[in-house]
């Protein structure tokens, strides 16, 4: 996926920022069934994904006159649109289901090309930062994420307390939040949701 706009996109933002209907209905028509997939293949459900999607386009009109996108429209809408998923999961905790969860892999496996692409270029970047963690850190975060081991027993593997081990994976998740924050895919998401969730 191109990062940078185009000259027809750069006409668009410009009839944007003048309050061209037209031009908000033609970035509407082109984004709209990739956005709409993407948040679909997280919430699995067909009016919460439309209700998304329109919250975008409605906040993207609402600021028109202020649009200053530096990214391909595509990657821009992408990226508002999973953002957009994050908060309505973080609103509504109830809406973390297992089976979510446990469906996400199969579901990335499935969706378009450009998503698999920054799912992978997100995995990648998880794991610089992961390696980058303080040690002690690092072992427990792996632990848990990769063994799938409670506090319980990784406290009882390392010889630690509980207590401890939930402060080395809040430290881990808290670094990982701070380095991540700008970035807002499909994998993030569920990687957060799914430690906050067991």
């Amino acid at each position: 996926m191109s990062s940078k706009l185009s000259l027809k996109e750069r006409d668009l933002i410009h009839r944007l920022n003048n309050n061209d209907e037209s031009a908000l209905a033609s970035v509407y028509k082109e984004h709209w069934e990739l956005m709409y997939f993407a948040v679909y293949n997280l919430v699995n459900n067909k009016q919460i994904s439309e209700d998304i999607v329109q919250d975008v386009f409605v906040k993207i009109w609402r600021n028109r006159e202020r649009l200053d996108i530096k990214v391909s429209l595509k990657s821009y809408l992408y990226t508002s649109a999973i953002y957009k998923t994050y908060d309505y999961f973080r609103k509504n905790k109830s809406a973390i289901t297992v089976d979510l969860l446990e469906n996400f892999n199969e579901r990335i496996q499935t969706s378009n090309p450009e998503t698999k692409l920054m799912d992978k270029e997100l995995h990648e970047y998880l794991e610089t930062i992961i390696s980058e963690l303080p040690e002690k850190c690092r072992i427990v975060f792996n632990l848990s994420r990769n063994e799938d081991l409670s506090h319980k027993e990784i406290a009882s593997k390392l010889n630690i307390s509980p207590r401890t081990v939930e402060g080395h994976i809040t430290k881990a998740l808290k670094i990982l939040r701070g380095s991540l924050s700008s970035i807002s895919t499909t994998s993030y998401i569920i990687f957060i949701l799914y430690h906050y969730h067991n």
